[in-house]
């Protein structure tokens, strides 16, 4: 049985979405693959390789950072831009523009189905609703932002870890190789099924795609 009424103070929404998680890992993968791929098998010695690790865990831990105070800055934006929807609404001489904004904001289809006085119904009931408090983030905004960080860097140890365990640099690279791109189609394919689209498709197009992105930075020296 459905709640009669959804609390406005919760979110539906998880933490982080399965496509925002597999975003995230794909960014924190390419990142890593580009500092594997420059490692030179042919003339790499274990200097090279601790120094192509440490800068590999550098590189995201850094962009780990990063990435959740742009999720944190996005969150607080998208809070700001709710709260100013609402308190717009409490002023009657721009009920019609906001109507506009809101029917703007909603789902494609459930703004087809929604009548003009339906929608005019939504926005006195939101007038009605009262003054929204300060903008801040919460708990749950920092939760996420740690679930961003934590995908970005914790992807490096994977594909980082062979180099490690394996003082053979050409056997490292391989089995190193061989994670990044089991990782990069498992991303592709959980996005795929979140999209409601072919798996192994996507799986593949993901690689390719992560592989591309990886040759284009080393080329132009990222």
């Amino acid at each position: 049985m459905l709640p009669s009424r959804i609390d406005p103070e919760r979110s539906p929404r998880r933490v982080l979405e399965p496509e925002e998680r597999a975003a995230e890992l794909l960014f924190g993968l390419i990142m890593v693959i580009t500092f594997t791929g420059s490692l030179s098998v042919a003339s790499a010695g274990r200097e090279d390789v601790r120094v192509m690790v440490v800068g590999a865990l550098g590189c995201n831990l850094a962009w780990g950072v990063i990435d959740a105070v742009f999720y944190l800055m996005g969150n607080l934006a998208d809070l700001g831009r709710r709260a100013s929807t609402l308190r717009a609404l409490k002023v009657p001489d721009r009920i019609e523009d906001v109507e506009r904004s809101l029917a703007r904001s909603l789902p494609p289809l459930v703004a087809s189905v929604l009548e003009p006085a339906e929608l005019s119904s939504i926005c006195r009931k939101l007038a009605a609703l009262p003054e929204p408090p300060p903008v801040k983030l919460s708990a749950r905004d920092l939760l996420g932002a740690l679930g961003v960080f934590l995908l970005v860097f914790s992807s490096t140890f994977p594909v980082v870890i062979p180099f490690v365990v394996v003082h053979d640099v050409a056997r490292a690279m391989r089995l190193s190789n061989a994670v990044a791109l089991t990782m990069l189609f498992l991303t592709g394919s959980v996005y795929g099924r979140v999209v409601g689209r072919s798996p192994w498709i996507y799986g593949v197009g993901v690689t390719m795609l992560g592989c591309v992105l990886v040759a284009l930075t080393i080329a132009l020296g990222g």
